[in-house]
């Protein structure tokens, strides 16, 4: 196989997964004004879970762990940490990466706008 089909393959396969091949940083200004949609499910605060877990620290946490939570047997049994890039694919449509979790929310189609969530995210937790 020659190399360029190699890169061709792995930038087709990243894409189909809803990961990024090169992109910008994100904006955690922007993305706690895009969390407003979040809010009416999720906080920041750490130990204060709504209908949906508390966000704080969900950067590198494994996915079903919030304390507190009921979460779904499916997110509790996804095997996932909630890097960057899952966070990213997650939050594309959070059905398609975990069929049977709990998230109605149908996901942020734009990538600039996860991209700046996961940045406010990441900024909250400090």
């Amino acid at each position: 196989m020659t190399r360029s089909l190699c890169v061709s393959l792995a930038l087709a396969f990243a894409a189909a997964m809803g990961a990024s091949v090169a992109h910008a940083d994100g904006d955690a200004a922007n993305g706690e004004k895009i969390f407003a949609k979040c809010k009416a499910c999720h906080t920041v605060e750490a130990g204060k879970n709504k209908v949906g877990p508390s966000l704080a620290g969900v950067v590198g946490r494994k996915a079903g762990t919030a304390e507190g939570f009921n979460y779904s047997d499916a997110m509790k049994n996804s095997g996932l940490t909630w890097d960057e890039a899952t966070l990213n694919t997650y939050l594309t449509g959070p059905k398609k990466l975990v069929p049977g979790t709990k998230m109605a929310f149908p996901g942020l189609p734009n990538e600039q706008d996860r991209l700046d969530v996961i940045a406010y995210l990441k900024s909250a937790a400090q």
